[in-house]
């Protein structure tokens, strides 16, 4: 393809390269818009230089992949919902047998969970609860968060949708969930069981030292960070996850780390909010106690979470929140003897209602982990992947017999447009025709067919990925790859396009910004309560590179003998 008239490929350069500084680097100083406007702009421009009109603009826009991308994230709501993500985080401590057996469960158990959830989603929910267990145990956060970035870049290959550009691959590519499963997960396996024994060897005397030396050289692992008071995601997560949205029965009766929300309504009408940490039972009385001498018309004390100092108090009523977190409304009225007796014998009464309650919630918990079940088997069936996400979303939402707003306000809707943006801007890019021309003089030299073509290949995904980004090196690359493939043999376009999955999705382990599971890894740590620590992005790549490089040219090697 030659290329365009000058004035369009300036002009197409031009906007291109404002989504690119954009897109990874979302906080530059002389436009700090973020990754979804800078996507619209570099949209917005493509149209107004005239690189492409308007209708093309409107046909680059995969709808697919947006619906795919939509349907998996309802579902990953409704599975944080279900306590999903709790048990596998239960699952990492049952039975450990020290620190590095801690290590290899986080490398295994959110390879696994990315692979099947995606994996900013892992990431999101399990890197505060990851953070939790190597403080108790007096670990070194570094090698375990390091692990669960990594190993959840490397498991989420293995399946179409395990990552943005794998379902943009699928989409483009046509290959059935069960094609895509079984030509990349082989090398997941082998690529994260590496990733975990590099990880062991770099980190072996920091994961020897016993937990009394450990905490006095706690401090040599990196400077710790005092949260914020609210807890956020990086905006490139799949799903903006609420970590009180479980409807856990257990949680009933008791939890940790309490907070107590007190509510002042004065007289003229007015409303006064505080907030304040309670870290022990005598704080909590005192607050109390602070709340009935005050001379309030009404009194209301929510608890995020129930303390096991309320225990005795027979004479406050116990009530669930309209929106179901985990919240309890402490309405405090001092009652008389009488009156408190017959609280207890309301409490008797109720204990059915309780037990009910519970049924209820087993019931839709299992109903939430048959649906997805459902989906996971549809895919492999060879279904449409868009059309079964979004059915599983609606069947979820339909079956929670609720407002589905609530829930749909945690969908990561500036993900989707920042999709749109970016794919309007890499179609306009691509009618410049200075991929094609570049494209040209490496295709010679990387055809899969010999090892030598496929190691080039698999590097120049891998630079390119660094560079540009893992989902858009896929859009400039995917189709040329696979026409040069396609011209050997069907088998060999579809393990160009495996390759493509596995090397772009493996590269983010490069660096700190060569993924968004690693920024969220990053930024969920720094911001994570009590236990807050900074991954900076040096210690990142002195592991990042080496690890890199072996699990990609292992991977290659596997992926290219499919």
């Amino acid at each position: 393809m030659v290329l365009a008239s000058t004035s369009k490929v300036v002009l197409g350069c031009v906007a291109f390269g404002i989504f690119w500084v954009l897109a990874v680097f979302p906080s530059v100083p002389f436009m700090p818009v973020g990754r979804t406007a800078g996507s619209l702009l570099g949209a917005m421009l493509m149209v107004l230089f005239r690189v492409i009109t308007p209708e093309d603009a409107y046909a680059a826009i995969d709808l697919p992949i947006i619906g795919l991308l939509f349907g998996t994230m309802v579902v990953s709501i409704f599975l944080e919902r279900a306590d999903m993500f709790k048990y596998l985080g239960n699952l990492l401590q049952w039975k450990s047998r020290g620190s590095k057996d801690l290590l290899f469960r986080v490398c295994i158990v959110s390879a696994i969970a990315s692979a099947l959830f995606t994996n900013d989603t892992c990431c999101v929910v399990l890197t505060e609860f990851i953070l939790k267990v190597a403080r108790q145990n007096n670990l070194p956060p570094q090698p375990f968060l390091l692990a669960l970035a990594t190993s959840s870049n490397i498991g989420s290959a293995a399946t179409p949708i395990g990552n943005p550009q794998n379902l943009v691959i699928a989409v483009e590519s046509g290959i059935s969930f069960g094609q895509f499963l079984l030509g990349v997960f082989p090398a997941m396996i082998v690529g994260v069981l590496t990733n975990a024994a590099i990880l062991l060897c770099y980190f072996w005397k920091y994961l020897s030292v016993e937990p009394t030396d450990q905490q006095e050289r706690g401090n040599a692992t990196g400077p710790e960070v005092v949260a914020d008071d609210e807890v956020t995601s990086h905006r490139f997560t799949p799903a903006r996850m609420s970590h009180v949205s479980s409807l856990n029965p257990d949680d009933f009766d008791c939890v940790s780390e309490p907070i107590i929300r007190s509510t002042s309504v004065n007289a003229s009408g007015g409303g006064d909010l505080r907030s304040r940490s309670v870290n022990s039972d005598t704080d909590m009385q005192f607050s109390i106690k602070s709340l009935r001498s005050s001379s309030m018309s009404h009194e209301m004390v929510e608890v995020s979470t129930v303390p096991s100092v309320l225990e005795g108090a027979s004479s406050r009523k116990f009530t669930r929140t309209a929106s179901q977190q985990r919240s309890v409304i402490i309405e405090d009225a001092p009652p008389s003897p009488p009156d408190a007796a017959a609280a207890n014998g309301e409490k008797d009464k109720e204990l059915p209602e309780v037990v009910e309650k519970r049924w209820r919630v087993l019931v839709w918990k299992t109903a939430v982990y048959l649906i997805t079940l459902g989906m996971l088997i549809a895919l492999l069936m060879g279904l449409n992947m868009s059309w079964t996400a979004i059915t599983a979303a609606l069947v979820l939402l339909a079956l929670d017999f609720t407002d589905a707003q609530a829930c749909l306000e945690k969908v990561s809707y500036s993900l989707l447009i920042f999709f749109c943006g970016m794919f309007i801007t890499v179609d306009g890019f691509n009618k410049t025709g200075i991929p094609n021309t570049m494209w040209e003089l490496v295709e010679p030299y990387s055809r899969i067919d010999s090892a030598r073509g496929v190691a080039l290949l698999g590097v120049v995904i891998l630079i390119l990925s660094n560079v540009a980004s893992n989902v858009p090196t896929v859009l400039l690359l995917g189709t040329r790859v696979a026409a040069s493939a396609a011209a050997i043999s069907p088998a060999s376009e579809r393990k160009a396009w495996l390759i493509l999955a596995y090397v772009s999705t493996v590269a983010g382990n490069l660096t700190l910004l060569g993924s968004a599971a690693n920024l969220i890894v990053c930024e969920q740590a720094r911001r994570a309560q009590f236990f807050g620590y900074n991954l900076s992005f040096w210690s990142h790549l002195r592991f990042g590179v080496p690890s890199t490089i072996v699990v990609t040219a292992i991977g290659l090697l596997i992926v290219s003998s499919y």
